[in-house]
């Protein structure tokens, strides 16, 4: 059995500890023993410890047990995923909970059983792990969280991203379950982050499982995650990424992706709010708010009988669909000096700027692969680039005779629906119709005339 983990024994017995370190060591990767609990704030300092064996009581004819608990306040103050597991020859079912309560792992009678004592340090280790494995990403997720693209791709000054962005702020808050409907490249898990950050979960995890890049069983085991053994490769404990995503947002991208026996699965959980582990029959709740995104039509799925139309009712409470770069080619200006501002510190380049003729260019591309296309062409133009200049014909893409055009087209045949639309839902009233859009008056008389609307 390979070793792995780092113990710590805390004992005033010698005899108890050296039979601990005898009965261990070939368990794990070091075991260390000390026989004074006031070595441990230094211990702690100087090594990384995944379990603590802490006895409960050191002064002769105590049996309280309130010099662990003492002792185990402050080895979670130093920190907190460590587990600490209580070995005691006064045990009692009051001061098991009391301690259980206040942080302990798990509680072990003296004289112990010694299969039984190393199944308990053994479990302890795993769970160490898979506390940190949380805490990892849960750091990852917070620095993702604050990543500053969110807010300048999103919102856009476009005014069919306004209505986008007016959506969110109005769900934001709630706890409704959203689908994202978008073309490849459209920023749906930016859409996602930013749903997240608006909303009261937003200092709790964003966790992100793409359904498409995984295959079902794998998909299965990163979802629920899994018990050391659940099968040939699980060597370890994992926690999955519902569980990981409790108490904040679980964003699956490509949903249209999931199986039809995995669609089953989630919607139990949805429903429920519990799921297992694979390999395990117990059942862990989960709070999460649920938030989904796919570029096909998950109505025609629903027909075809490849989706189910039960789980499509709980995923799309809120709906928001998310217009391709062509629909918004206002917003294209900003995007670029966005990306040419970080992109030229990330290659070193301070001086570098774009010219209008550059600019012109990526104004009246198409864009097939919308914004994840825009950022690859702009960052292979500040590469190419051999002055401090970004001119046209550094930028990369094949422009053909209609491809300004249609651009444009789309975009005014979109500005045309929309002004409409808001005159509508404002039953004619202009100066309502204009605020909403976010113009003023005058431009939308301009609008009114320029469309004949």
């Amino acid at each position: 059995m390979k070793k792995k983990g780092k113990i710590l024994l805390v004992d005033d017995n010698e005899e108890i500890l050296l039979s601990l370190e005898i009965l261990l060591e070939k368990y794990f990767i070091i075991t260390k023993t000390v026989n004074n609990p006031e070595r441990i704030p230094f211990l702690l300092k100087n090594g990384d410890f995944d379990v603590i064996v802490l006895d409960m009581n050191y002064t002769a004819s105590v049996k309280s047990g309130n010099e662990g608990l003492y002792w185990l306040k402050e080895i979670l103050k130093a920190d907190l995923s460590i587990s600490v597991i209580f070995i005691t020859a006064y045990p009692g079912l009051e001061l098991a909970v009391k301690a259980i309560k206040q942080g302990a792992t798990d509680f072990i009678e003296k004289p112990w059983n010694n299969e039984k004592l190393i199944a308990t340090v053994l479990n302890a280790v795993e769970l160490r792990f898979s506390k940190n494995e949380i805490k990892q990403l849960k750091e990852k997720q917070h620095s993702i969280n604050s990543y500053e693209l969110i807010y300048d791709m999103v919102k856009g000054e476009s005014m069919i991203m306004q209505k986008v962005y007016s959506v969110i702020e109005k769900v934001a808050a709630t706890e409704a379950s959203i689908l994202i409907y978008g073309e490849n490249g459209t920023g749906k898990e930016l859409i996602a982050r930013e749903v997240h950050r608006l909303s009261d979960r937003n200092n709790k995890p964003f966790v992100k499982l793409d359904v498409g890049a995984f295959p079902e069983s794998l998909f299965e085991s990163e979802l629920f995650g899994f018990e050391a053994g659940a099968f040939t490769d699980a060597q370890q404990t994992k926690a999955g990424r519902l569980e990981v995503a409790s108490d904040g947002t679980l964003f699956l991208d490509e949903i249209g992706n999931l199986s039809y026996k995995l669609q089953s699965k989630l919607l139990t959980v949805i429903q429920e709010k519990t799921f297992s582990r694979l390999g395990s029959n117990k059942q862990r709740f989960v709070d999460f708010r649920l938030v989904c995104a796919t570029n096909r039509s998950l109505a025609e799925m629903v027909q075809k009988g490849e989706f189910r139309e039960d789980l499509l009712y709980r995923l799309n409470t809120i709906q928001i669909e998310l217009p391709p770069l062509r629909q918004r080619i206002t917003d294209i200006p900003n995007l670029v000096n966005f990306f040419v501002e970080k992109l030229k510190k990330k290659y070193i380049k301070p001086s570098l700027k774009l010219s209008d003729n550059a600019m012109n260019k990526l104004i009246n591309y198409h864009w097939p692969g919308n914004i994840r296309q825009l950022e690859h062409v702009v960052e292979n133009s500040i590469i190419m680039a051999e002055k401090n200049i970004i001119t046209q014909n550094d930028i990369n893409i094949q422009m053909n005779d209609n491809s300004a055009y249609n651009a444009r087209q789309n975009y005014y045949e979109n500005e045309k629906c929309f002004v409409e639309s808001t005159l509508r839902d404002c039953n004619g009233n202009l100066s309502m119709a204009a605020k909403k859009l976010g113009i003023a008056r005058t431009t939308l008389y301009r609008k009114i005339k320029k469309y004949d609307i």
